[in-house]
């Protein structure tokens, strides 16, 4: 693992455990929530994909220090959380981060375990989600992934646009910055202008036929 993975990753869960840590204080949670919520969202998307890939033992596994890393966030924003002014709308930018993150960092991790690309692309976008699944699920709210504005697509734009540039690029920094800037600018149109994919449109209930039971 190059360098500017690793710092990636390290980025990566450290957001991602700042917005699990954020939702527990929305929720009034305790030390042990705080500490529970940041180590799922920071760690949940990349346990699964290495579960998916048959990566033995887990990578965190490996690296104690990531968990500490979300300990750590956790006890930080249990001191601080109560300082922002909007801890919702600060919560849903720092997920834009590690969506960003996760979805180029998941996708590296899973060709260099093998995948093909297109494998490549869907373990970076469960990377860059399945952590943020976890967390909504435990504090009872709607998963971000099923809200009409972009969220998956963006992880899965970042994933691709990654894949198809790093064949042709000098340094596989530039691919990564350009898969990263790609997935962030999908979220914040989803945030900033309300982008959002079409919906399905019900249709009008059909009028029931007289003389049935």
């Amino acid at each position: 693992m190059h360098s500017m993975l690793h710092i990636l990753d390290i980025v990566g869960t450290a957001v991602f455990a700042a917005s699990g840590a954020l939702s527990a204080s929305r929720k009034g949670m305790d030390i042990i929530g705080f500490c529970l919520l940041a180590a799922v969202t920071g760690i949940g998307g990349g346990t699964l994909r290495d579960v998916l890939l048959g990566v033995q033992p887990v990578s965190w596994l490996m690296q104690p220090g990531v968990i500490l890393l979300c300990f750590g966030v956790a006890l930080v924003s249990f001191f601080t959380a109560h300082h922002l002014e909007s801890r919702e709308r600060v919560l849903l930018w720092a997920d834009a981060v590690g969506l960003a993150v996760f979805c180029v960092t998941g996708t590296q991790h899973a060709l260099a375990a093998g995948a093909s690309p297109i494998a490549a692309v869907l373990m970076g976008a469960v990377t860059a989600t399945f952590g943020g699944i976890i967390r909504d699920v435990l504090c009872n709210e709607k998963p971000l992934i099923l809200y009409k504005e972009i969220y998956v697509t963006a992880a899965a734009a970042g994933a691709v646009v990654y894949v198809t540039t790093v064949p042709f690029m000098p340094d596989p920094r530039i691919a990564e910055i350009l898969g990263l800037l790609t997935a962030f600018m999908a979220r914040a149109g989803g945030l900033v202008a309300s982008l959002s994919l079409p919906t399905y449109a019900k249709r009008p209930a059909r009028p029931q036929e007289t003389g049935r039971p």
